[in-house]
C-alpha cells in the first residue's frame, strides 16, 4: 500500500493527463466513491478516477433509482471524496433535474467544484446546449450516453442500448456532438462492444466504459459492485473481485491491474 506523509506534495491527476492516456493507448481505470475511506483506499490503490456517482441513491440510500438524490446529497459526498483522495482524478454527477436549464446546471456545477472539490462535473444525455453553456463558464464537463439512469421512467428498465442499427447511429451522432459541445470525456453505459468501439475511436476525448466493452479507453464499476456487496442482482457486465482476493484494497489493485493490462471487461461481461 502506498503511503503519504502529511509532507508529501501528491499533486491530483488533471484531465490533460487522463487525455494523454488515452493517445499513449494507456487504460484509464476508475470506480465510484461515496466517502472518504474508499475514496483514500482507492487513491492508494492506484486508481486514476474517481465518480462521484449518483449511484449513492441505490447503493447508499437504499431507493430504487437515482431519482431521489438531491444536490445536497452530491455536494456533501463530493466533500467527503475529495477530502479522502490525494492524487485520483475526482468527478461528480449532477442528479435529475440539477441541470434543466444551462444556468441551474452552471450554478450546481460551480456548487460542486467550488465547496465540493470536483474537478468535473457529469450530465446524463446529449445535452450540447447545457454543455456549451458550462465550458464557457469554464467549468469541465463529462457527458454520459447509451443507458441513462435518471431516464428510466422514460425507458421502463435498465436494458442494453444501441443494439438496432438506427439507435446505434443516434449514439454515435450524439458522441460527436458532445465532443464538438465541450465536454472533454464521456461516459457509454450497457451499449454493444462494437459501438463503444466505433465512438472511442472516432473521438478525440477519453471515452469509459461501463458495460460497454473492452476496447473503450478506460472502465468504471459501482465499487460496491466490484466487490460483491450490493443490494440485488449484480449487473452482468461486473465482476466480484472479492471472490480471488482476501481484502478491499488487494480487490481493488486487482481491478486497476485487470483494467490496465485489458482483462477486463472480459466477453461474459460485455454486449
Amino acid at each position: 500500500m502506498t503511503q503519504y506523509s502529511t509532507l508529501d506534495k501528491v499533486k491530483p491527476k488533471t484531465i490533460s493527463d487522463l487525455q494523454q492516456m488515452k493517445q499513449a493507448g494507456q487504460k484509464i481505470s476508475s470506480l465510484t466513491a461515496y466517502d472518504a475511506t474508499f475514496s483514500a483506499l482507492m487513491d492508494q490503490a492506484g486508481i486514476d478516477v474517481i465518480l462521484v456517482g449518483d449511484s449513492l441513491g441505490m447503493v447508499v440510500q437504499g431507493h430504487s433509482s437515482t431519482l431521489p438524490v438531491s444536490m445536497q446529497d452530491m455536494l456533501y459526498h463530493t466533500q467527503l471524496v475529495s477530502r479522502g483522495r490525494q492524487q485520483a482524478f475526482v468527478i461528480a454527477d449532477l442528479p435529475f433535474m440539477s441541470n434543466a436549464t444551462p444556468e441551474r446546471a452552471a450554478d450546481n456545477a460551480a456548487l460542486l467544484i467550488q465547496q465540493g472539490g470536483a474537478q468535473m462535473v457529469k450530465l446524463e444525455g446529449a445535452r450540447c446546449d447545457i454543455i456549451q453553456f458550462m465550458v464557457q463558464q469554464g467549468i469541465p464537463v463529462c457527458a454520459h450516453l447509451g443507458l441513462l439512469p435518471q431516464s428510466i421512467y422514460q425507458l421502463g428498465k435498465y436494458a442494453v442500448q444501441g443494439k438496432e442499427d438506427n439507435e446505434a447511429q443516434r449514439i454515435l451522432a450524439e458522441a460527436l456532438k458532445v465532443e464538438q459541445a465541450g465536454a472533454q470525456l464521456l461516459i457509454v453505459e450497457c451499449i454493444p462492444t462494437a459501438l463503444a468501439q466505433q465512438i472511442s475511436e472516432q473521438l478525440s476525448i477519453p471515452v469509459i466504459g461501463i458495460g460497454a466493452g473492452s476496447h473503450c479507453d478506460g472502465q468504471v464499476l459501482v465499487v460496491y459492485d466490484m466487490l460483491g456487496i450490493s443490494l440485488g442482482r449484480r449487473p452482468r457486465f461486473t465482476k466480484n473481485y472479492m471472490q480471488q482476493e482476501d481484502s478491499i484494497f488487494n480487490a481493488i489493485q486487482a481491478y486497476i491491474s485487470e483494467v490496465k493490462e485489458c482483462q477486463f471487461p472480459a466477453q461474459e461481461h460485455s454486449f
